[in-house]
C-alpha cells in the first residue's frame, strides 16, 4: 500500500524539524563537552527550563518572537534555521530518491529503500551539525565522524544480508575489498607504530597547547608545517603498503578475494571500509602536498574524518566526487573573507557536506556525464 504524498511528504518534513531541534543540541553542548541528554533544555541566559510547548521546531521560536518567555532574552536563529533546513533536506532526499527517481538502483522505500534513506539522512543529519559547529568554532568534532562512520558500515554490511546487489548501497568486488582490507591493517599498525613511539603525532603539543586542539604558532612555539606533513606521511605508509600490498596480490590469485565478493554481507562492509579510506586519502593527500608546497596547514585533520565518515555511506566514488565539487560552493565564500573581513582562512568543512549532499542526489547524472566524455 502507497502512502499518498500529500500525508507522507508532511511526515518526513516534521521529522527533519523535529531531529533538527535535536541538531540545535548537539551544536551547542557537543563542542562543550556538555551532555546530550541531561538536564533538559533551558534558556542560556536565564537557565529556566524550557516547557515542551516552547520547544517546538519553527513554530515556538516563530510564537515567542525569538525571545525567551521568561527573561526575553534574544533567541538565536540558527535555531529557526537549522531546524527549517534539516526538514527541507529530508524531504528533498525522499522525493529525489522515491518520487523523481535521481537515483536509478534505488529500491522502492517499503522494499528496503528505508535502510539508503535512513543512512542518508543520519549521514546529512551529522553534518549539518558539524557544518554549524565548524562555522561558529573553527572544529569538527570527531565524536560525530565516528558515529555516521560506525552506522555507514553496520548498514552497509547490514543491507548486504538484507537487500539486493546494486540496491543503493555501498558494495566491494575482489580488489577493492582486498585493497580496503589491507589499508586496515596497516591502519592498524601504524596506530600501533604511534603508540610505541616509533611514529611521532604530528602537532603533538604539550599543556596547554594541546588543550586548544590547533599548533599555536608564535615565538616560542615555531613550527615547521613542513616537518609535521612528513610525519604524517610516515604515518600513512604502513596504510598506503599493505593496502597496495593486497591489491597486487589479488589482482595475480584472483582466487584470493572471491570469499568476500561471494559473501553480500562481507562485501557490504568492505565497500564500507574502502569508501571510508577514499574518503580520508583525497583530503589527506590534499592536506600534506598543500602543507608542502605552502609551507602552512592546509585543511584541517576533522575534514579527512567527515569525508572519511562520508565514504563510508555514499562509497568511495561518490565521496571522490564530492571533493571536487565542495570547491564550487566554498569559492564565493572565501571571495566574501577576502574582500570584507581580510582573512584567506575558511571553515572547510561545509562545503564538503554541500558537495556530498549535491553528489548524493546528482550521482547517476554526474556518472553518465563522465562515462559521457570518456573519464
Amino acid at each position: 500500500m502507497t502512502v499518498p504524498d500529500w500525508i507522507c511528504f508532511p511526515h518526513v518534513f516534521v521529522l527533519g524539524c523535529c531531529i533538527g531541534s535535536f541538531l540545535n543540541v548537539v551544536i551547542y553542548r557537543l563542542p562543550r563537552g556538555k551532555s546530550l541528554v541531561r538536564p533538559g533544555s533551558a534558556c542560556p541566559s536565564c537557565e529556566t527550563p524550557i516547557r515542551f510547548y516552547d520547544n517546538l521546531p519553527l513554530l515556538s521560536w516563530l510564537i515567542l518572537r525569538a525571545r525567551c518567555r521568561h527573561c526575553q532574552a534574544p533567541i538565536s536563529a540558527r535555531y529557526f534555521v537549522i531546524e527549517l533546513l534539516t526538514g527541507l533536506v529530508y524531504l528533498g532526499l525522499f522525493v529525489a530518491y522515491f518520487r523523481i527517481g535521481s537515483r536509478e538502483e534505488m529500491v522502492p522505500f517499503q522494499e528496503g529503500g528505508w535502510l539508503v534513506y535512513l543512512l542518508h539522512i543520519i549521514l546529512l543529519s551529522a553534518f549539518i551539525a558539524a557544518s554549524a559547529i565548524d562555522l561558529e568554532l573553527w572544529i569538527i568534532p570527531l565524536g560525530l565522524c565516528w558515529f555516521v562512520t560506525g552506522a555507514g558500515i553496520i548498514g552497509s554490511a547490514v543491507g548486504g544480508h538484507l537487500l539486493p546487489s546494486g540496491s543503493g548501497l555501498v558494495s566491494s568486488g575482489p580488489r577493492a575489498g582486498a585493497w580496503a582490507l589491507g589499508s586496515l591493517v596497516g591502519w592498524v599498525l601504524a596506530l600501533g607504530l604511534l603508540k610505541a613511539g616509533f611514529i611521532k603525532r604530528s602537532y603533538d603539543w604539550e599543556g596547554d597547547d594541546a588543550a586548544l586542539g590547533e599548533p599555536q604558532e608564535d615565538e616560542d612555539h615555531p613550527v615547521n608545517h613542513r616537518r609535521e606533513a612528513g610525519r604524517e606521511t610516515i604515518f600513512l605508509l604502513p596504510i598506503l603498503l599493505c593496502g597496495v600490498g593486497t591489491w597486487w596480490i589479488v589482482g595475480r590469485d584472483a582466487g584470493f578475494g572471491s570469499w568476500w565478493a561471494e559473501s553480500p554481507v562481507v562485501a557490504g562492509l568492505m565497500g564500507s571500509v574502502a569508501g571510508y579510506f577514499v574518503g580520508c586519502a583525497v583530503v589527506w593527500c590534499t592536506r600534506i602536498l598543500g602543507t608542502l608546497g605552502f609551507g602552512k596547514e592546509a585543511m584541517g585533520l576533522g575534514d579527512v574524518h567527515l569525508m572519511g565518515a562520508a565514504g563510508a555511506i555514499v562509497g568511495g566514488k561518490a565521496v571522490f566526487i564530492a571533493f571536487f565539487v565542495a570547491p564550487f560552493f566554498g569559492l564565493g565564500w572565501a571571495l566574501f573573507q577576502m574582500f570584507f573581513r581580510k582573512t584567506r582562512q575558511i571553515p572547510y568543512g561545509p562545503f564538503l557536506s554541500m558537495g556530498i549532499f549535491v553528489v548524493m542526489i546528482f550521482f547517476d547524472w554526474i556518472m553518465y556525464r563522465l562515462y559521457t566524455f570518456g573519464v
